[in-house]
């Protein structure tokens, strides 16, 4: 399994958690945010990656808030990272976005929507950070591997992957847990990302909707099949966000979760999993 240096830890050995709020609200939320996250990751001795984006280009309507834009949304995000020395994460939508977050982000995300996008994901890499390449809803696990190979082909293997559900029929996702042996396969480390994947797309007409309440069943299970890491959107009044309310964890309620999760993992052995 590939080992990628993140900061003072590495992805792929032990488990780690990427938490943060979906979309960039405003600079007083984000720290605060960020703050209670470190406490409580250090607190349970888990490595922590801050994700949050400055835009999120593929909301459900034209009238959705999108964030506070690169500029702003960059300058927050650097504020994160280095007031609290954690690593963070955002999304990127272009290839002409990549060099500019790569200035602030530790980890480039290629979003769900967009895993096929060869100048995209090839901008990424190009910019030598960590990448995440999220699983399109549209996509088989077995299909990933192509994505792979565009950031590879750039030069870096600094790759990881993440399952967030498969579209199963209208406004509804799906978790096939075969994926995430499937793409550890590959032989780089695979994250679930829990809440996307109780998301139901467009589901309220003009946003989507979601169940949060059943992210930590899929979390459990997803421990038990032995993931690499967590992805949760964290927020802390998931009712009042202003983007992925309905599927967000409660801030509140993060202490809870992870502690669960960490326990299941402890009892996996993903080596010998990975061995089949």
């Amino acid at each position: 399994m590939k080992r990628i240096g993140l900061k003072d830890f590495a992805i792929g050995e032990g488990l780690f958690f990427i938490l943060g709020p979906c979309v960039i609200e405003d600079e007083a939320t984000t720290l605060r945010t960020v703050e209670a996250l470190k406490r409580i990751t250090a607190e349970l001795k888990v490595p922590f990656v801050f994700k949050s984006s400055y835009d999120k280009a593929n909301r459900t309507s034209v009238s959705s808030f999108r964030g506070p834009g690169i500029k702003e949304g960059l300058r927050i995000l650097r504020k994160a990272g280095e007031d609290f020395n954690v690593p963070v994460l955002t999304d990127v939508h272009s290839p002409e976005e990549a060099d500019e977050a790569a200035g602030v982000a530790d980890v480039l995300q290629i979003p769900a929507f967009l895993c096929r996008q060869t100048d995209l994901i090839v901008a990424a890499a190009r910019t030598g950070r960590v990448i995440n390449i999220k699983k399109g809803q549209f996509m088989s696990p077995r299909d990933m591997l192509n994505p792979v190979k565009k950031a590879l082909s750039a030069g870096n293997d600094n790759i990881f992957l993440t399952e967030r559900g498969t579209t199963f029929g209208y406004n509804n996702l799906v978790v096939d847990f075969r994926s995430i042996p499937i793409m550890r396969g590959f032989g780089y480390p695979v994250v679930f990302d829990a809440t996307h994947s109780v998301q139901s797309p467009g589901g309220m007409g003009a946003s989507s909707g979601g169940d949060r309440a059943m992210a930590v069943h899929l979390a459990r299970a997803a421990a038990a099949v032995g993931v690499d890491g967590f992805f949760f959107e964290v927020h802390p009044e998931p009712d009042k966000a202003l983007c992925d309310g309905p599927n967000s964890i409660a801030l509140k309620d993060v202490p809870a979760l992870l502690k669960e999760v960490v326990e299941i993992d402890r009892t996996v052995d993903k080596e010998a999993l990975a061995a089949g």
